[in-house]
């Protein structure tokens, strides 16, 4: 299995120099040169396999002997040391709960997959790296928790000053030995455009080493598509309709993920974009203009991007036709205050759930007035770590699991940074 870059198919790379580099020189996205369809034996006893056999069936079609199976079989496992349950909401209606690893969002997966795939290569060569990372939010506690410790890699972080929970920004500036953290006076597009400016810098991303651990990278993104056919085997024989996914999406990796498992033969019917306001890729499906724009803050902070790094991914897998793009996927935008009466909702029906999630719930439900289907809305992150919001809305006071509180009562250490690149450059060079 080779990569290519989304703006020049014809220069292909290893897994292994994907994951390293990150991004391509020619600011394109990797992308596998096929995506393998699985036996129809697979998709038979897929509610007999457990999370970590699905994961290492799916993980070695991408990943091939680059990393020998026995190998690749216990770093999935330890990636997967969690479950994901399927749980009903409603009927027709059932939530696919990302939340239950270290850090209680859906990126631990991607990210846990991702920083041992780069140990597992920096014992082989003893290279140095640094991953650096633009967050929204969770991709950065997931992306520290996930990388502590190992050996070979530096993490640096860039996150949006005042645009995170206080939750997930201690949870990415309390850890300290090999993560560090700054703290960006402007909004996310601006953490991400530092993030790939620097890797476009040849002299500095060769000097540091530097790779990408945001959904840009494809050991990010491979891993997420491992939970959709987890989903789909615990549901298969409690339904006979047509399966459809919501996702809640800013950066568009969770989809795309998607979309990968679709392509390898996972008979998922439909998706839904579910978006806050921030709706560049529901705007598109309607009207066939891709307008990136600044991000606006919201609740669902997560996904506040103005220009969603992964449509370039899908806009290569359907062929840069609208047309093929609106086939497989339909969108939908909410405000803050459509988010919040659907958390009101969603605890009518005995569920607590966040903000995210809760904008699943609303793509999910708004389909299924004119679709006869199952649903599946995926709810990425736990309702605690939107605190702030969900107590009020809900009217009642949330339990702070043991994990969190751990890193409440530490002191939190980043960098202040603006957004100008020079500066940021400077600063990194010298931490």
């Amino acid at each position: 299995m080779q990569y290519f870059s989304t703006k020049n198919p014809s220069e292909k790379v290893s897994f292994q120099q994907a994951v390293r580099k990150g991004l391509p020189d020619d600011n394109g996205l990797y992308l596998p040169d096929q995506i393998p369809t699985l036996s129809e034996e697979f998709f038979q006893n897929l509610p007999n396999l457990s999370l970590g056999e699905i994961g290492w069936e799916v993980a070695k079609q991408f990943v091939e002997n680059e990393i020998p199976e026995d190998n690749l079989k216990a770093l999935v496992e330890d990636t997967l040391s969690f479950d994901i349950p399927l749980v009903e909401v409603e009927k027709d209606v059932y939530s696919l709960e990302l939340f239950h690893g270290p850090t209680l969002a859906f990126k631990d997966v991607g990210a846990r997959f991702m920083a041992r795939c780069l140990g597992y290569f920096n014992q082989q060569n003893n290279r140095q790296v640094t991953v650096l990372a633009a967050t929204s939010g969770d991709t950065g506690s997931a992306v520290a928790n996930g990388f502590l410790g190992v050996e070979g890699v530096e993490v640096v972080l860039l996150y949006p000053k005042g645009k995170v929970s206080p939750f997930q920004e201690k949870q990415m500036t309390t850890l300290g030995q090999n993560i560090k953290a700054f703290e960006i006076d402007g909004s996310f597009d601006d953490c991400q455009r530092l993030v790939k400016t620097a890797f476009l810098d040849r002299d500095l991303s060769e000097q540091l080493g530097l790779t990408s651990a945001n959904s840009i990278n494809v050991a990010r993104l491979i891993p997420q598509s491992f939970y959709y056919f987890y989903a789909y085997g615990q549901l298969i024989d409690k339904t006979d309709k047509p399966i459809v996914f919501s996702v809640p999406s800013g950066n568009f990796g969770n989809l795309t993920a998607g979309v990968f498992a679709q392509r390898m033969g996972l008979p998922i019917h439909h998706f839904v974009a579910a978006t806050n306001v921030n709706d560049i890729v529901p705007n598109y499906l309607l009207t066939g203009d891709f307008l990136p724009k600044p991000s606006v803050q919201t609740i669902s902070n997560a996904m506040d991007v103005g220009n969603p790094s992964n449509y370039a991914r899908l806009h290569y897998l359907f062929n840069g036709s609208r047309e093929e793009f609106a086939n497989d996927m339909t969108g939908y935008s909410y405000t803050d205050e459509e988010t919040k009466v659907a958390l009101q909702q969603l605890n009518g029906l005995d569920y607590t759930g966040d903000p995210h999630g809760a904008i699943g719930y609303l793509g999910l439900k708004a389909y299924q007035q004119n679709h006869e289907v199952t649903g599946v809305f995926l709810e990425t992150a736990h309702p605690i770590k939107f605190k702030e919001v969900v107590e009020p809305v809900l009217n009642t006071v949330l339990e702070v699991p043991a994990s969190l509180q751990a890193f409440l009562d530490k002191q939190k250490v980043a960098m202040e940074c603006g957004s100008e690149y020079e500066v940021f450059k400077e600063k990194l060079r010298n931490l």
